[in-house]
C-alpha cells in the first residue's frame, strides 16, 4: 500500500518480527520504554525523548523487552535527509508528547500539522545551497544494465553517483518521478522484454534480469502489462 506524503502514528513495538526497508525515510522518537533498534548493522537504542531517522533503503529491525512506544512518522519529504546533523532531538521530547495525544484524534488538527512541525523543530536553520552536480542518468541505466544479474539496492546505485542512499532517493524522484527500485524495476523489465523478443528463453532472460525464477519474471511482466 502506497503512503500519503507523510502519515503520523503511535506505535508499541515489542518482539522483533525480522529486517525490513522502506522506500521513505522512517522518524522515531521514544515516548515510553526502551527500543532496540538495528540499522544496516548498526545499533541504536531509542528511549524516552531520544529520536531517529531512517533513510529510505535501510534495512532496520526492533525489538523491545517489554513494550516500547514511539511516536512514528513516515515521510516522502525529502528535507529529512538534512536531520542528520541535528543528532540530539531530546528538546523534541515535549512536542512528541503532544502530538503523540494528537494521534488519539482528539486534535486532528495538531495531527495534520505535526510532520512539518516536527521537521521545522529538528532540521536546522536553512543554508546556502551548493550548486548540485548532474546525474548521468544515461551511464547510470548503462551500468544497471551490465550488473542485471544482480541483487541491486538502493545504495548500490547512490554510490555509483556518489551520493548517500537517501540523497539519491529524493534526485530520482526530483529527476524521474519515481522511486529507485521503480526505476530499476521498470529498466530490468525493458530489458526482459528485449531479450524475449531476441528469442532467449524465459530462464536466461530471468537470470539476466535478476529474477529468482522464471514464473516470477512472467508475472512481473503480465503485471506490468496490466493482465
Amino acid at each position: 500500500m502506497r503512503l500519503p506524503a507523510d502519515a503520523l502514528s503511535v506505535r508499541c513495538y515489542g518482539a522483533s518480527h525480522g529486517s525490513h526497508a522502506h522506500d521513505h525515510f522512517q522518524i522515531l522518537l521514544g515516548l515510553d520504554g526502551v527500543l532496540e533498534l538495528e540499522v544496516n548493522g548498526r545499533g541504536r537504542r531509542i528511549a524516552a525523548g531520544d529520536g531517529v531517522v531512517i533513510d529510505p533503503g535501510d534495512r532496520h529491525d526492533f525489538e523491545a523487552s517489554g513494550s516500547a512506544r514511539c511516536l512514528v512518522l513516515d515521510s516522502r519529504d525529502a528535507r529529512w535527509q538534512h536531520a542528520h546533523d541535528n543528532p540530539k532531538p531530546r528538546a523534541l521530547a515535549p512536542l512528541a508528547s503532544y502530538l503523540a495525544a494528537a494521534c488519539d484524534g482528539a486534535l486532528p488538527r495538531a495531527r495534520l500539522l505535526g510532520p512539518a512541525l516536527l521537521l521545522e523543530a529538528w532540521t536546522p536553520p536553512a543554508t546556502v545551497r551548493i550548486a548540485r552536480r548532474a546525474i548521468d542518468w544515461a551511464a547510470l541505466t548503462t551500468w544497471a544494465q551490465a550488473h542485471g544479474h544482480e541483487t541491486l539496492q538502493v545504495g548500490d546505485l547512490a554510490s555509483r553517483v556518489y551520493l548517500s542512499a537517501a540523497q539519491f532517493t529524493a534526485r530520482c524522484r526530483e529527476d524521474l518521478g519515481q522511486s529507485p527500485m521503480a526505476w530499476l524495476r521498470e529498466l530490468r523489465l525493458a530489458e526482459a522484454r528485449r531479450f524475449r523478443s531476441q528469442g532467449l528463453p524465459v530462464a536466461e532472460v530471468a537470470r539476466r534480469t535478476g529474477y529468482r525464477s522464471p514464473s516470477a519474471l512472467t508475472a512481473a511482466l503480465r503485471k506490468q502489462a496490466g493482465h
